[in-house]
């Protein structure tokens, strides 16, 4: 017996739509609600959003990026992490190609919630790394899941993408989701003195494909904001 897609797995509903001019162009934006189960209790939103542009049902290759929500740095301007340089990184290539999408994704902390990565903040101040953070916390290293991403990259019609990160473990994870993915593509950003430390956890302890900071200028920043830190 033929059981629908709709009958297995959650809807998702498009809840608005409109054009939004950026500095990298205009995308259209579209917010969704993912029907599955939501992490309310960390404050965690079940409506995700995709900025897009140009005509991207049908097409192969999409240059696209899978963003997480970071408000401590695309809001307030937090210098711990390369978040925000991530995202309007993302932007600013899909603006030149003219064809592309960011999929931003309500997973604060890497889905710990709000609450959560200010408690890990704080014992990051105390010298701990990002991992050890939420280990003590009783949390997961990375709490996110990709399936509202793969839900809209089957919504919008995209044949197979170009994904934009530095991370193995969402490129495998959306692969799982049967996303086809035709290429990685490295969204490196310069380190500063306050998220040296963080990106070289992530690259020794989370495996993302991104430079050592050990050596030269970078690197000397990285150990003199742990000293300070300890």
């Amino acid at each position: 017996m033929h059981v629908p897609t709709t009958a297995i797995r959650p809807q998702l509903d498009i809840r608005a739509q409109a054009p939004v001019p950026t500095k990298h162009g205009t995308f259209q934006m579209l917010v969704f609600r993912w029907g599955g189960a939501t992490s309310s209790e960390q404050g965690l939103s079940p409506d995700h959003v995709a900025l897009i542009m140009g005509d991207v049902r049908g097409k192969s290759d999409v240059t696209l990026r899978v963003h997480s929500e970071c408000l401590t740095s695309e809001v307030f301007g937090s210098l711990k992490c390369d978040c925000r340089e991530q995202l309007e990184a993302a932007q600013a290539e899909i603006g030149r190609c003219g064809l592309g999408v960011v999929l931003y994704l309500r997973q604060e902390g890497r889905g710990i919630g709000l609450a959560n990565k200010i408690r890990a903040y704080q014992l990051q101040a105390f010298g701990h790394d990002t991992v050890d953070a939420n280990r003590l916390l009783g949390l997961p290293d990375d709490a996110r899941g990709y399936e509202p991403a793969a839900a809209m990259i089957e919504h919008l019609g995209i044949e197979s993408i170009r994904l934009m990160t530095n991370n193995p473990d969402k490129v495998e994870a959306l692969r799982a989701l049967d996303v086809r993915i035709s290429s990685r593509a490295p969204a490196i950003i310069p380190a500063n003195p306050f998220s040296a430390p963080y990106l070289e956890a992530k690259r020794l302890r989370m495996g993302h494909a991104i430079p050592s900071l050990r050596d030269g200028a970078l690197g000397a920043a990285a150990s003199a904001a742990s000293s300070d830190a300890e």
